[in-house]
């Protein structure tokens, strides 16, 4: 019974209640109340499902917004990565040219230091070369040794300026030929060739001996009383007129030669001639020349100048140490020196092509 005809039946009289006949319940079909309360938990069920549906969907749609955002962050990111790797890439390439470039120019600048080395070395030999050309010239024109020594060293030290191992041999034979020189006697033909040529330009004014005058004697005049008459002093001066017409000299070489003007012209220069033949031979090292012509020269002013002049005692004096003057000595050459050079030069050229 329902709930509804049990609370009528509650509110009737009691009278009526008890009067009215008994009515039985039928029987509950328990189907029924199975299939009731299988629907109940279906209900429940169905309820609780679609709770956890709808909260199941709102986590989604969430988790799915987080996704969309964190995907467009990614989105974001990866559009930066991909600029930056293609500004990487582009530097890259930059760097790479760039990289090309100076190793194009390093390979030019080792190219030209190359180019400028062999130069270099070209134009010391070279150098090295016409310096000992210098040397030998001064040796074998001037006899020279000073300035000959002085060219070589000059060499070896552009040779030791460059630098190289394989110069060692060529200083070698450098430094055999410059102890050469040092080994050599010293003559100074410079200084002696210039003492000739003072004496050739002072041999010009040479007084010669018969030039020789005896000095003047006072006059007689002087010293004749002032009181003397005019007739005394007429006898005088005829007197002295008399005695210059004769002169008595005494010589202590009775062979003075007397010469006229143009012998006297020619004399001068040949004796002239004579020392500027000597410095020649000295020049040449022709040592037999220069002593017969420092010894004809020293004749003929022995001969025919004045020997108390004091320009002829100096010049004697001068031609006497020159006599004693060894000047025929054998200089070294250094041939060996200028062949070595030459040589290792011709070797280096070929080498370069």
């Amino acid at each position: 019974m329902s709930a509804e005809t049990q609370q009528a039946e509650t509110d009737k009289p009691r009278g009526l209640r008890e009067g009215m006949p008994k009515i039985l319940p039928k029987r509950i079909n328990p189907v029924l109340i199975f299939i009731l309360i299988f629907t109940l938990i279906v209900a429940w069920q169905w309820y609780d499902t679609r709770d956890q549906i709808a909260g199941l969907q709102l986590e989604l749609a969430k988790r799915l917004a987080e996704a969309n955002t964190s995907g467009k962050e990614s989105r974001n990111l990866a559009t930066e990565a991909t600029e930056a790797g293609r500004r990487a890439e582009t530097k890259l390439s930059l760097l790479e040219a760039k990289l090309a470039e100076s190793q194009s120019q390093q390979l030019a600048l080792e190219a030209l230091y190359q180019e400028l080395t062999r130069n270099r070395d070209e134009v010391t030999l070279e150098e090295v070369e016409q310096l000992l050309l210098i040397a030998s010239q001064q040796l074998q024109l001037a006899s020279n040794v000073k300035a000959a020594l002085i060219a070589m060293q000059e060499a070896d030290a552009r040779l030791q300026r460059l630098d190289r191992p394989q110069l060692s041999p060529l200083r070698k034979i450098l430094a055999k030929d410059m102890d050469l020189l040092k080994a050599a006697p010293y003559v100074d033909t410079v200084g002696i060739s210039l003492r000739l040529d003072n004496l050739a330009a002072a041999s010009e004014t040479l007084p010669l001996a018969m030039e020789l005058r005896p000095p003047e004697t006072g006059s007689s005049l002087a010293q004749a009383p002032a009181v003397e008459n005019a007739w005394l002093k007429f006898l005088h001066e005829a007197w002295e007129d008399i005695k210059r017409l004769v002169r008595i000299q005494r010589m202590d070489k009775p062979d003075v030669a007397l010469l006229s003007p143009s012998q006297a012209y020619f004399l001068r220069e040949n004796l002239k001639l004579r020392l500027l033949s000597a410095r020649h031979a000295l020049l040449a090292r022709d040592g037999t020349s220069f002593k017969v012509d420092i010894n004809t020269s020293l004749d003929w002013i022995n001969r025919y100048y004045d020997s108390k002049s004091e320009a002829v005692v100096n010049m004697l004096e001068v031609l006497h140490q020159l006599q004693d003057s060894q000047i025929g000595i054998e200089l070294p050459r250094i041939s060996a020196s200028l062949d070595a050079v030459r040589n290792y030069r011709l070797a280096h050229e070929r080498g370069n092509r």
